[in-house]
């Protein structure tokens, strides 16, 4: 990536989007000390908390129409989720984007060596340094760690739908993912073209990653792409029940990209067309969205700007 980051004054003001049900962290002591740094460093800051989930992105896009006004740094406090729908309202804007990562994976803060721990966090982010970070999108709708549709939406939709009954622990979250593998039966039929080529297949999923970390603890060789303004794709070819479960611990042991029956590749721009669907079901980060086919999947030419921790403040992936 050759565009120049966004620039941001050593006191810009800090404008803090925060959900405080993310992870599982009391949001008010988040809170409380987030402030207490900041005040302790003298550093302008506001923070504009999401009480309802449906708003997000409009208290996203308040906090950019306040950074926009004052030069300020707009701050995303919370999971995946909450990283992607700030991101979204940031990417285009000229504003700088830093996060404080709260939730559970977090594979967009450790990638970029932010550290878990929110006191350290908050304190690396004041000396912070901006740089130019990777976006993919799928039409125009950005993902910072992965895009996918098949059988990981339905995971994932299943998941949460066993944590409102059971509760969030990770052996809900196992429980349920075990269960969706054993009755997951339907086969995708899509139509693909990249780079000039086009291809029917079928698959129970289609993956598309843009974190390094992630494709690395999976195992598939492509995550050295992303360094390269690409993004990395991944499908099954279809497959029975006994061996999704094994292709699920093959990716648990970072040895997916070993799998007969997986097939990676690298790409700037796929077009997806599902065969008898007028919306599909796309995971994007975490969240379940409807989208209008095709579905197309690129980077963005403009990188997000993110305020990353100095060399000396970066934490080591674990």
């Amino acid at each position: 990536m050759t565009t120049t980051p966004a620039t941001a004054a050593p006191d810009a003001r800090l404008h803090i989007v925060i959900n405080a049900a993310s992870g599982s962290h009391d949001g008010e002591q988040t809170i409380a000390t987030i402030a207490g740094i900041l005040d302790e460093a003298g550093r302008a800051h506001q923070f504009l908390r999401i009480d309802d989930p449906s708003r997000i992105s409009e208290v996203a896009a308040e906090a950019v129409r306040h950074a926009k006004q004052d030069q300020g740094i707009v701050v995303a406090v919370g999971g995946d989720g909450t990283l992607n729908a700030v991101a979204q309202a940031v990417l285009g804007s000229g504003c700088v984007y830093a996060v404080l990562p709260q939730g559970t994976f977090n594979y967009f803060g450790r990638v970029n060596g932010i550290s878990q721990d929110i006191e350290v966090a908050t304190r690396a982010l004041l000396r912070g340094q901006v740089e130019p970070v990777q976006v993919g999108r799928v039409n125009g709708r950005v993902f910072l760690v992965n895009a996918s549709l098949g059988l990981y939406p339905q995971v994932l939709q299943d998941r949460e739908a066993a944590k409102k009954q059971m509760g969030r622990s990770r052996w809900v979250a196992l429980f349920s993912g075990l269960r969706t593998l054993l009755s997951h039966r339907r086969q995708l039929q899509l139509d693909i073209e990249t780079a000039g080529q086009r291809r029917s297949v079928r698959t129970p999923t289609l993956f598309v990653g843009n974190n390094q970390l992630q494709l690395e603890r999976i195992g598939i060789a492509e995550e050295a792409a992303l360094e390269q303004g690409r993004l990395a794709g991944v499908m099954v070819r279809p497959t029975g029940t006994w061996s999704m479960l094994g292709l699920a611990l093959r990716g648990a042991l970072g040895r997916l990209g070993d799998a007969d029956n997986v097939e990676s590749f690298a790409f700037r721009r796929l077009t997806v067309q599902p065969r008898g669907q007028r919306r599909s079901k796309v995971a994007i980060d975490g969240e379940i969205l409807w989208m209008t086919p095709p579905l197309v999947f690129d980077v963005s030419p403009e990188p997000l700007s993110l305020l990353a921790p100095r060399p000396e403040d970066r934490v080591a992936v674990e």
